[in-house]
């Protein structure tokens, strides 16, 4: 038997939830979440620390706090959704496979898919470090459900390799429970993570970050007993006479994180190469009609105030899309292009007839700037110029659109963000 639903959503973190929430509020009343794990939140349940909701609930809030207070609107606004559910498939019909233990294998078919499926870690593999594979090696995102949910402490001797978020708060997170946190090794020339982290979480314990370093090679055979990390070169390739022995019983890899794609890749949802995550136009469609994509799974943020923000744009415009009130593309689309410096851009087209008044365009850089400009061009003609005191690769950038200014250039083709020495 075939269900029917206006929308579906595909993940029950803060993503699904906030998206949720704004198709409801925009007047849809059929929607079903679908979430694989046997409670709403996502990741935000292990993130105990605090530094959530600052921009959404304008309060600090822990990981858990801030996703109850969409759970609760969730519950309040009669929601469906369905846990310990595994969606199996989703075709470019808009069709859902999805498994449970009490429903077994069912379809749903959807007037409208909101993908948000958060993102996964990048594993060991990924990484080509030499060594055996001893017990405990973690990811810094296992790690932190261990310590925060099972309650279990990975290792007492403990060095990170990578300096995204989650490692650098995992080093203050075993710091706290008793473990010596030896040294953060990140390959890159800067850190991956927000400058809030690095301060709040190494500086303020005295935990060292060795930038361009990396690990190369890991000993013990039962269980990890020891590592060495070298500096690395230009081409990111160890240096000879620069190793490091250090002891220690737990390695933990917070080496980037990857948008949970394979879903989006079987419905036929164009990904970019560079993100990882779908190609969407200023209302946050994929190529496929009628398929939306929000937070992580889109591009990987660093706030989830970010996500919220951008969940709540995809549940309004799929809400619309089910409605009938968003027109077929006008046959002009503008194309936005990430050069000097921008890596990509989100979203990655747009359609000014389509468009609210005011576009957020998020984007990341490839390098470290220190005071440069953000760039936009109309074609070739700068329309926006504005200086920033640092720009790094951890911290999402923005810059806004205005829908009267794109009216005022009917010829317009491309849009380019640019980062800019003056």
């Amino acid at each position: 038997m075939m269900i029917q639903y206006d929308i579906v959503i595909v993940g029950g973190g803060p993503a699904g939830l906030a998206a949720a929430v704004a198709a409801k509020e925009s007047g849809c009343d059929s929607i079903l979440i679908l979430e694989r794990d046997n409670e709403l939140g996502g990741i935000l349940n292990q993130c105990i620390h605090n530094g959530f909701g600052l921009h959404t609930f304008k309060e600090e809030l822990t990981g858990p706090e801030y996703a109850d207070r969409f759970i609760r609107q969730v519950t309040d606004l009669q929601i469906e959704y369905k846990l310990n559910t595994m969606v199996m498939d989703i075709s470019p019909e808009r069709v859902v496979t999805a498994m449970n233990r009490d429903d077994g294998m069912f379809l749903i078919e959807a007037k409208a898919v909101i993908l948000a499926m958060g993102c996964r870690e990048r594993p060991r593999g990924a990484l080509n470090i030499p060594g055996y594979r001893p017990a405990g090696i973690f990811s810094a995102g296992t790690a932190q459900r261990l310590v925060n949910i099972e309650g279990y402490m990975p290792g007492k001797e403990v060095v990170i390799l990578g300096s995204g978020d989650i490692g650098l708060i995992m080093a203050r997170r075993m710091t706290l429970e008793g473990a010596k946190v030896k040294l953060v090794a990140e390959l890159m020339p800067y850190s991956g993570g927000l400058k809030r982290n690095i301060v709040q979480c190494l500086d303020d314990f005295d935990i060292p970050l060795k930038l361009s370093h990396t690990v190369v090679d890991i000993e013990g055979k039962e269980h990890i007993t020891a590592v060495t990390i070298a500096q690395v070169d230009e081409n990111r390739r160890p240096i000879k006479g620069t190793e490091e022995r250090y002891t220690c019983d737990c390695l933990l890899l917070s080496c980037g994180l990857i948008p949970e794609n394979e879903l989006s890749t079987s419905a036929g949802v164009e990904l970019s190469r560079v993100t990882g995550g779908p190609v969407v136009n200023e209302s946050l469609e994929t190529n496929i009609k009628g398929v939306f994509a929000c937070g992580n799974v889109l591009h990987v943020h660093d706030l989830v105030d970010y996500v919220s923000e951008e969940a709540k744009k995809a549940g309004q415009t799929a809400a619309k899309f089910v409605r009938g009130e968003i027109a077929e593309n006008g046959g002009k689309v503008i194309t936005l292009h990430a050069e000097s410096g921008v890596r990509y851009t989100v979203p990655a087209t747009l359609d000014p007839e389509r468009m609210d008044d005011l576009l957020t365009v998020r984007f990341r850089v490839g390098d470290v700037y220190k005071d440069a400009f953000v760039s936009v061009y109309f074609d070739n003609e700068r329309v926006q110029h504005k200086k920033k005191r640092i720009i790094a690769p951890g911290e999402m950038e923005q810059v806004i659109l205005q829908k009267k200014q794109l009216a005022s250039c009917p010829d317009l083709k491309t849009i380019t963000l640019k980062i800019e020495a003056q």
